[in-house]
C-alpha cells in the first residue's frame, strides 16, 4: 500500500489511495511500462484497515469519471474517481467494501458534458455477451506445472518438432444436442487428451481473450486482459493450460495488437475522442474488418499492448503467441487503394511506428520469458521477419509460409494429368525456405468462405482424394520447417468449417476419415521421433534434392538429414503406379520403408507391400546404391537406411 501526494480530495464517497509510483508514470508514457494490469483496472486492497476496490483508468481530456455498478445501484454520480495532479490524466480512488464479482463500468463526461459508459480496458472478467459490464475479479491461482514450466525451453526451441493443432474452441466438441460449448474445465480432459492421442506437440486457441460477437471468431476484441466468460473463469482457463503441460503440450494464443471492433463499450473512442486508435483515418480504420487501429505512435498505447503481451505469458503460463495481421500492421497501404493513404516520412508505405513497436514487443517477451516464442502471421515479402532486431530484423521466432501454402494448395488442386507442368510450385518454395524460419500452416482461413475443406480441394474420385490429401499432409510433415493443422483437418471433415456447430465427429466411423487420423498420428509420431525431419528444419544443410525434374513421371524425391541421420522421401503425384522405379540412394545397405501413405491402415489400397529395398551397384545406368522402388498411385513413401 503505498500513499500518493499528489492527488487532491473528492467529496464522492472514494478515497485517496494509489498503486502507483513516479517510476511507473514515467514508464508508462515513455511506452515502456510492461506490467500495467498490476496497477490500472480493478484490485482488491487494503486501505487504512479497510477491504475494498481500488479502480484505476486513463482518460485524458475529460471532466470527470466515475465507476458505476452492482455495488452502487448503477448510480453515475456516486463515485467519482480522483484525477491525479501530476498531469498523468489517470483517475483512481478507493472504493470500501467492493467485493470480487461486481460488475461495473466507467463513466466518462467530456467537456461537452456528454457522459460515455465504457468497460475496463484491464478488467480481468466481464459479463457474458450480448452483456457487456466489466466484473471484479482477481487471477489467484496455484500453479503446478513446474516441471513444463523448468524444461519448457527444450519443447520449444527451433531445433526441436513443433507441431500445432489450431483449434476454435467454441466449435471443436459441442455439447447439448450441439447448442453450447465446453467449458475450459471440460476441454481440460476432452482435448488435452485428444491433442496428446493425436501426437502434436502444441496447441494453439483462436483468441481467448474477451470478444462480443460470435461470429468474429474471436479477432474482434473488447477485453484484452480478459479470459472469455463464454467457457468460464480465468482460473478455470488458467487450469487448461496447466493440463496440457501436465501433458507435455505447449500453449500457443492467438493474439490481435492489429485492430479492435468500433463496440460502443469498448476502447474505440474512449474518452470521445480517438484515444486507442490513430485519430487519421486512412491510418486508424482497417475497411476490411470494419475495425480500429491502434495508435502505434502513442506512447501510453504501446504500454497498453506491451504490458497486454506480457500479462498472458505471465499471468497464463503460455509458451507463445500467435501475432495476428502483421502485414497490416506494417504497411500504411495494407487492403488500401491508391489515394486513400499517405506515404510515411521517407516517401515509403511502411509504418515506422508499427515496426519499431513490434521490434519492442519481440525484445521484451524474449527477455522476459525463457523458452517461449513469438510466431507472424505475415503474408507479405518483408525481409527479416525473423531475423534479430539487432541485426535490422522483426525479431519474431517463426512466421508462417503463406507462400507455401498458397502453392501448395494449388498444386493439390489441379488434375494430376497436368501436374506435370506445375512441378515448381512444389520446388519453388526451397529457393526461400530457409530465408526466415517458416511454419507451414494449413489454418482455419483456408477452411471457410467457399474454399472448400482440405479434402474437397482435392481432385478425383473419393478414393483419389483421399490419397491426395494424404500425400499432401506426408509432403507437409517432410518440407523443412514447424507444422500447423486446423482442426478437423486430421479426419478430413468433408464440410467447411462452421463456427457454430461441432467438428463432425462421426466421420470417425468410417474407414477412409479414421485412416486419416492413424496418418497423422504416425506423421506426428515420425516428426518428432526422427531428428532428420526437426534438427536442421530451419537449415539449407537439412535439406537435399535427389530427383526435383522428373516431369514424365510426375515423381519428387528429396533427402530431410540430421548430422547423424537422413531420411529419404519419395512423392508420386499422379494416379498410375511406377513399378521399378530406379532411385539412386545416398548411401548403400537397407533402406525400410518407415511410411507408406498407400498403407490399408490410413485407408489406402497396399499397392506396394515392400517394407524394404537393398541397393544395387548392377543397375544398367552403372550408377552406385540403386534402388528399384515400387510406388503406389498417389502416395508418399518414407525411407531410413
Amino acid at each position: 500500500m503505498k500513499k500518493n501526494l499528489h492527488v487532491f480530495a473528492s467529496e464522492s464517497l472514494v478515497s485517496e489511495f494509489t498503486l502507483f509510483t513516479n517510476d511507473d508514470i514515467e514508464l508508462f508514457h515513455a511506452g515502456k511500462h510492461c506490467e500495467l494490469y498490476r496497477l490500472f483496472g480493478a484490485h482488491v486492497v487494503k486501505n487504512d484497515g479497510l477491504t475494498g476496490m481500488y479502480f484505476a483508468v486513463w482518460a485524458p481530456s475529460v471532466m470527470q469519471v466515475s465507476v458505476m455498478g452492482s455495488f452502487n445501484g448503477w448510480d453515475k454520480n456516486s463515485h467519482k474517481l480522483i484525477k491525479r495532479t501530476d498531469h498523468s490524466n489517470i483517475w483512481e480512488g478507493f472504493v470500501t467494501g467492493v467485493i470480487e464479482g461486481e460488475m461495473y463500468k466507467f463513466v466518462l463526461t467530456t467537456p461537452q458534458g456528454i457522459e460515455i459508459e465504457k468497460a475496463d480496458p484491464f478488467a480481468f472478467a466481464a459479463e457474458h455477451p450480448p452483456h457487456t459490464s466489466s466484473v471484479t475479479r482477481d487471477l489467484k491461482y496455484k500453479w503446478s506445472d513446474a516441471k513444463w514450466m523448468k524444461h519448457r525451453e527444450q519443447k520449444n526451441s527451433l531445433q526441436a518438432p513443433i507441431s500445432v493443432y489450431e483449434v476454435h474452441l467454441e466449435s471443436w466438441r459441442r455439447k447439448n444436442d450441439d447448442t453450447q460449448p465446453m467449458t475450459y474445465s471440460e476441454l481440460a480432459i476432452e482435448l488435452v487428451s485428444y491433442v496428446k492421442q493425436m501426437g502434436f506437440t502444441h496447441v494453439e486457441f483462436m483468441p481467448v481473450m474477451h470478444y462480443p460477437y460470435f461470429g468474429s471468431w474471436g479477432y474482434q476484441i473488447t477485453g484484452y486482459y480478459c479470459a472469455s466468460p463464454r467457457f468460464g473463469s480465468a482460473q478455470e482457463l488458467m487450469h487448461l493450460i496447466e493440463a496440457f503441460h501436465k501433458a507435455d503440450i505447449g500453449v500457443i494464443l492467438d493474439w490481435v495488437p492489429s485492430h479492435f471492433p468500433g463496440d460502443a463499450h469498448g476502447l474505440y473512442e474512449f474518452n470521445g475522442t480517438h484515444l486507442y486508435e490513430h485519430p487519421d483515418p486512412q491510418r486508424g480504420y482497417q475497411p476490411d474488418w470494419k475495425s480500429y487501429i491502434f495508435n502505434y505512435g502513442l506512447h501510453e498505447v504501446r504500454s497498453f499492448l506491451l504490458s497486454n503481451a506480457v500479462f498472458w505469458f505471465d499471468k497464463f503460463h503460455i509458451d507463445g503467441i500467435r501475432v495476428d495481421a502483421v502485414a497490416s500492421m506494417l504497411h500504411r497501404d495494407f487492403s488500401r487503394n491508391e489515394g486513400e493513404w499517405t506515404p510515411n516520412v521517407f516517401g515509403g508505405n511502411e509504418n515506422l511506428e508499427a515496426v519499431s513497436f513490434i521490434k519492442e514487443l519481440n525484445e521484451v517477451i524474449y527477455k522476459r520469458f525463457e523458452g517461449v516464442q513469438t510466431i507472424a502471421e505475415e503474408s507479405t515479402t518483408w525481409q527479416g521477419v525473423t531475423w534479430p532486431t539487432y541485426s535490422g530484423g522483426l525479431g519474431f521466432g517463426m512466421k508462417w509460409m503463406m507462400g507455401w501454402m498458397n502453392d501448395t494448395l494449388s498444386f493439390f488442386k489441379r488434375d494430376p494429368l497436368y501436374r506435370k507442368h506445375h512441378l515448381s510450385q512444389l520446388t519453388f518454395s526451397m529457393v526461400y525456405a530457409f530465408s526466415e524460419n517458416f511454419m507451414l500452416p494449413l489454418s482455419h482461413d483456408e477452411m471457410v468462405h467457399g474454399k472448400a475443406s482440405l479434402i474437397y480441394k482435392m481432385p478425383g474420385d473419393e478414393q483419389q482424394k483421399f490419397a491426395n490429401l494424404r500425400t499432401m499432409y506426408a509432403y507437409m510433415y517432410s518440407h523443412p520447417g514447424t507444422k500447423l493443422l486446423f482442426m478437423g483437418g486430421e479426419f478430413a471433415q468433408t464440410t467447411e468449417w462452421n463456427y457454430k456447430e461441432s467438428l463432425h465427429w462421426e466421420l470417425l466411423q468410417h474407414s477412409p476419415h479414421k485412416g486419416m487420423s492413424n496418418l497423422i498420428q504416425a506423421l506426428n509420431k515420425l516428426y518428432t521421433t526422427e531428428e532428420a525431419l526437426y534438427a536442421l528444419q530451419f537449415d539449407a544443410s537439412g535439406f537435399e534434392w535427389m530427383v526435383a525434374n522428373d516431369d514424365i513421371n510426375t515423381v519428387l524425391v528429396y533427402a530431410r538429414k540430421s548430422d547423424t541421420q537422413k531420411i529419404v522421401v519419395v512423392l508420386n503425384l499422379t494416379p498410375v503406379a511406377c513399378e521399378n522405379y530406379v532411385l539412386s540412394m545416398p548411401a548403400k545397405g537397407s533402406w525400410k520403408v518407415i511410411l507408406n501413405t498407400d498403407d490399408t491402415q490410413y485407408g489406402g489400397t497396399d499397392f506396394c507391400k515392400t517394407k524394404s529395398y537393398k541397393t544395387s551397384t548392377k543397375a544398367a545406368d552403372k550408377k552406385l546404391n540403386v534402388i528399384k522402388i515400387t510406388l503406389p498411385p498417389l502416395s508418399a513413401l518414407f525411407l531410413k537406411q
